[in-house]
Parts: C-alpha cells; sequence; structure tokens
C-alpha cells in the first residue's frame, strides 16, 4: 500500500460511500489517500479543530478517516497525518471516535486517549440555523502531539 494525494472532492466521495454516520465535510487543510495497487481504500481528511477552543494555529483535526477494511489502512493514515501536520509546522493532531469504537488503529499508530467528552442532550439544530443531526454521543478525544 502506499499514500496518495487527495482533492477535497474525492476524498468526500469516499467518506459519502464508506463513512458509518457522518457526512462530507466543507473544507480542510489536506486529505490523504491510501492506494492498494490502482484502488484507493482510504482516505483522510484535516481541517482546522471544531472545537473554537483548539484553533491556535498548530493544531489540526483529523475529521474523517475512512476505509474500505483494508488491514492497516486506517492506521497508516493517522500516522501519515501525523507526519504531514509536523511537515507543515503543526504541533498536535485531535480526532475524535464515539466511546463504542475501540481505536485500535489510533492506538497502532502511537495517539494517546485524552478524555471522554460529555454527552450532549439536544443536538446542533435550532430554527434559524437547521442542520443535519449527528450521533449525539459521548465521543473520545485522541491525540498525537510533538
Amino acid at each position: 500500500m502506499n499514500l496518495v494525494p487527495l482533492t477535497l472532492e474525492e476524498a468526500n466521495t469516499l467518506v459519502e460511500q464508506w463513512h458509518r454516520h457522518s457526512k462530507p465535510v466543507v473544507g480542510h487543510r489536506f486529505s490523504i489517500g491510501i492506494q492498494d495497487g490502482e484502488r484507493i481504500v482510504g482516505a483522510a481528511i484535516v481541517g482546522r479543530p471544531v472545537a473554537r477552543m483548539l484553533q491556535d494555529g498548530f493544531t489540526a483535526e483529523v475529521v474523517r478517516l475512512v476505509t474500505d477494511g483494508t488491514k492497516n489502512a486506517c492506521s497508516m493514515l493517522y500516522a501519515a497525518c501525523w507526519r504531514a501536520w509536523r511537515a507543515m509546522g503543526g504541533t498536535r493532531l485531535i480526532t475524535y471516535t464515539l466511546t463504542t469504537e475501540p481505536g485500535t488503529s489510533l492506538i497502532a499508530a502511537g495517539w494517546k486517549a485524552v478524555y471522554q467528552t460529555a454527552h450532549r442532550a439536544k443536538g446542533w439544530d435550532t430554527p434559524s440555523r437547521p442542520r443535519v443531526p449527528t450521533p449525539q454521543q459521548p465521543k473520545t478525544l485522541w491525540e498525537v502531539s510533538a
């Protein structure tokens, strides 16, 4: 397997096909794909952190990561995102998983679980700004840092 650069449009197409609960994203800093032969088997999209308090210019977030189930593709993508972000001068990379997800690929790539978020009683949807519902359950924040 080898890594390839992807456009946001290419990565979002894979998110639409393979992600279990999240939709494509609007923007990104960069996207990375992983290829097995001629076939793209996964993608990662890295953007600025969703949480405003983490937007310090040196922290980025893996906002989507998808694969077709190819063994080791997830951990290779997480590791590649960290190497790319470090090369760009970044010092911290984060991501979130549902607490029902074990984080095996993150652990394999050298990430550490930091904490679990609180359960949100309501979603982001409001009459003035309607939004598509997303899973409203606790998540685990993972990070890798310099």
